[in-house]
């Protein structure tokens, strides 16, 4: 049972924005669509779990803190006897696994290692039980959602799940027995509440309102190439339909986000939504 959704951060909801609007450094979009990519292996892992008939609580985003430390944890299930927190993954393509170490096979690049993500989580979670007062034990996955990942030479590590494994995995799940009580959702209860919900560490780039295109974008693919009716806008790049008023709180509600201390008046909505002829 999901007690805490998931849902996208207003970093990358403001990335998603700037992108549209203007043009990102090259290293901006990268971060953009690195950020893109794991939200949607997260959402994707989110299917997969979701289908357990497990008797278990879910947990999506949480950001939480100890000893003066901050870590995220993608997912965290909470069962009878384990809670698992679950580091995913949506690499895409061919790497390989050497020295204890992750590289791409193409370049030879090495990557940040996964595993001590994880293993930093694990630790860091275990310090705010016993911080807490909670005694379960704690059980991490490296879990790679993306069917197109493959890892040369990896090693026989219980703490990684690939794409092939993940049903199994589930199935695996469903098998063992869990009866939860007041313990547990006590334990979900202080986990919602000891979220952090903004993120000290967004990397966001210089923007003003003088430098973004103006006008409303496609609610479906960002475009700007719009259609405007008496009571409808549609996109002639995808075909995507939007009552007009609709579309126009959409984008209110996408300035506020990017200029949140600006006063919305309805000269300031005239001008950022362009395509509406009426101020009325």
């Amino acid at each position: 049972m999901f007690i805490k959704a998931r849902s996208k951060s207003a970093e990358l909801l403001i990335l998603r924005s700037l992108d549209a609007r203007m043009n990102l450094k090259a290293n901006e979009q990268l971060y953009y669509l690195n950020l893109k990519k794991g939200y949607e292996g997260e959402v994707k892992f989110d299917s997969l779990i979701g289908s357990l008939d497990h008797n278990c609580l879910i947990l999506n985003d949480l950001l939480l803190e100890c000893n003066n430390t901050t870590f995220q944890i993608d997912s965290l299930l909470i069962t009878q006897d384990t809670v698992i927190p679950f580091e995913v993954k949506n690499y895409e393509g061919n790497y390989y696994y050497q020295d204890k170490n992750f590289y791409i096979c193409s370049t030879g690049k090495e990557i940040t290692n996964p595993l001590h993500q994880l293993n930093r989580i694990e630790t860091l979670l275990r310090q705010f039980f016993q911080k807490h007062g909670f005694n379960l034990s704690i059980k991490g996955y490296l879990t790679f959602v993306n069917p197109e990942f493959f890892l040369y030479k990896a090693p026989q590590d219980e703490k990684m799940i690939f794409p092939p494994q993940l049903n199994y995995f589930i199935k695996n799940l469903n098998m063992k027995p869990s009866n939860l009580n007041s313990l547990h959702r006590k334990l979900a209860d202080l986990l919602i509440k000891a979220h952090i919900p903004e993120s000290p560490y967004t990397r966001l780039p210089t923007y003003h309102y003088g430098q973004l295109r103006k006008g409303i974008t496609c609610a479906a693919c960002q475009s700007f190439l719009l259609i405007v009716s008496e009571r409808k806008v549609v996109c002639d790049q995808c075909g995507h339909k939007e009552n007009i008023q609709t579309a126009v709180v959409r984008s209110v509600k996408e300035f506020k986000l990017l200029f949140p201390d600006t006063k919305v008046t309805t000269n300031t909505v005239y001008d950022w939504c362009q395509l509406i002829k009426s101020k009325k």
